[in-house]
């Protein structure tokens, strides 16, 4: 995705609070997660390496200077899609 067009979601948002990664990758990729931020930096996303390599847990990944927070969650998508499964037959 071009740099310009990354700045142009986060105006049109009026700004983000937080990324959140979720997931397989999401949760578990610290390589994906790092360069993800990486390119988020202009808004004021910052990493701290340490907490980045945590797997598979609920945690701020962010440095305690960053203006908008990276977060990692877990999420459970067998249950959401076995939930769905159930509404829909309903």
């Amino acid at each position: 995705m071009q740099p310009c067009r990354r700045r142009g979601y986060a105006a049109a948002m009026g700004g983000v609070d937080a990324v959140v990664f979720t997931a397989g990758v999401g949760e578990n990729d610290a390589n994906v997660r790092g360069r993800v931020c990486g390119y988020l930096g202009f808004m004021g996303v910052k990493i701290d390496e340490a907490k980045n390599a945590t797997r598979g847990q609920a945690i701020d990944l962010s440095t305690t200077d960053a203006k908008v927070r990276a977060l990692a969650i877990p999420t459970n998508e067998e249950l959401v899609i076995a939930r769905d499964t159930k509404e829909a037959l309903k």
